[in-house]
């Protein structure tokens, strides 16, 4: 896979592609999206478009800098993620360690997941470096929501926003199921055998937040149909309300307690 795929961001793939041909490559990047968009991947397909001297600016997938970071091991990607609470100082800490040594081939790439999860003690670690980076080292800070970090950091990076790009995304057909449950006033019994059967996992109840938050913004603005049944105020507060279980699932509530709480909340 190569950054040619993601043809739902046309624009951002010129944009960067554009950036790379012209050596315009700057140090610090945020790549915001929901937890449908496959950051990871994106982030990795970047780092090997820059590398790439094949097809610069877009990847080959065929040269041996392609095949190494297809394969997780190009000698200078380095990866950090949560805890499953938030990103540490001390991983920073020993990321930077890492990013101050000469770099095995051309340069560092540092790809910070969940970089909205760090720590303040952290992103102040974090913003030492980029302040001063280290020359030729690429950091890319993958969020769901940007506005967790410092101002001081946001104002370092260049962001780039992803839309989505799996048109099948995970969680998608399980948050219309239980819209529509929801919609035609289901019984909570029966609402509570979709979800048992659709979310199996912490990761699933993530997608089907993100899912069911698409559909509320998409009646907000009149792009569904069934937008003259509900209320501005209606609206409103079932994102506030998924956006609360969304903190639950942050905090390490049983994925199914919150979700089940929301559709209570929700349903009324």
């Amino acid at each position: 896979m190569s950054l040619s795929k993601y043809q739902n961001n046309r624009k951002l793939i010129d944009r960067i592609k554009e950036s790379i041909i012209n050596e315009r490559i700057f140090h610090a990047y945020i790549i915001e999206g929901d937890s449908l968009s496959d950051k990871s991947t994106f982030a990795k397909e970047f780092c090997k478009a820059i590398t790439c001297r094949e097809m610069p600016g877009t990847g080959c997938d065929n040269c041996i800098t392609c095949t190494k970071f297809d394969h997780d091991n190009y000698e200078d990607y380095h990866f950090v993620e949560s805890d499953g609470m938030s990103v540490k100082d001390e991983q920073i800490s020993r990321l930077q360690a890492e990013l101050k040594k000469q770099p095995v081939l051309e340069r560092h790439f540092a790809v910070i997941k969940d970089a909205d999860t760090m720590t303040v003690r952290a992103q102040n670690r974090l913003l030492k470096t980029l302040e001063e980076p280290f020359p030729g080292t690429v950091i890319i800070l993958l969020s769901e929501n940007r506005e967790n970090l410092l101002e001081t950091i946001r104002s370092r990076c260049v962001l780039f926003r992803l839309e989505d790009i799996n048109e099948e995304a995970r969680g998608r057909e399980e948050a219309d199921m239980i819209f529509d449950a929801l919609y035609n006033e289901k019984a909570f019994f029966e609402i509570k055998q979709i979800l048992g059967s659709a979310v199996k996992s912490r990761e699933d109840a993530y997608a089907l937040l993100d899912g069911l938050e698409r559909i509320y913004e998409k009646l907000l603005t009149w792009q569904d149909s069934r937008r003259k049944m509900y209320r501005k105020e209606d609206i409103f507060k079932a994102i506030e309300l998924i956006e609360e279980a969304r903190r639950d699932l942050h905090a390490k509530v049983n994925y199914q307690y919150a979700l089940k709480n929301l559709i209570l909340k929700i349903g009324g």
